[in-house]
């Protein structure tokens, strides 16, 4: 991946967050993060180069399927993936219903993100 991309993590667990901001760091990426789900549609509705949002579906405040659906009511451009440790075939409908683009499971698999966000971006 070489193209630049500015990168919002909503993520409330700290060692997650950290794995995937090195991540992306090596990579290059520009990397925000929101701790919880307000923050992330605070974010979100007041920074307009956010070109991905991963969101974590258990986040204190306000879960990630609710802001979700808040940040789509005024942002349908962001592509945003869910990140969760539930692997249920209606976990992931209940996220694309909410308006994420896209689903993954915990633990993150390096290999299988880069796949996921390559649909959404030409790297």
């Amino acid at each position: 991946m070489s193209k630049k991309i500015n990168i919002l993590i909503a993520e409330d667990d700290e060692s997650s967050f950290l794995y995937l901001k090195t991540l992306f760091s090596k990579m290059g990426y520009s990397v925000l993060r929101a701790s919880n789900g307000q923050e992330c549609v605070d974010i979100v509705a007041n920074d307009n180069t956010i070109d991905l949002l991963l969101m974590d579906i258990r986040m204190p405040i306000i879960d990630g399927l609710n802001a979700t659906k808040k940040i789509r009511e005024t942002n349908s451009k962001i592509i945003i993936i869910a990140q969760t440790s539930f692997a249920l075939d209606d976990d992931r409908k209940k996220a694309l219903d909410a308006g994420c683009n896209d689903y993954i499971t915990k633990p993150i698999i390096k290999a299988k993100l880069i796949q996921t966000i390559e649909k959404y971006f030409k790297l």
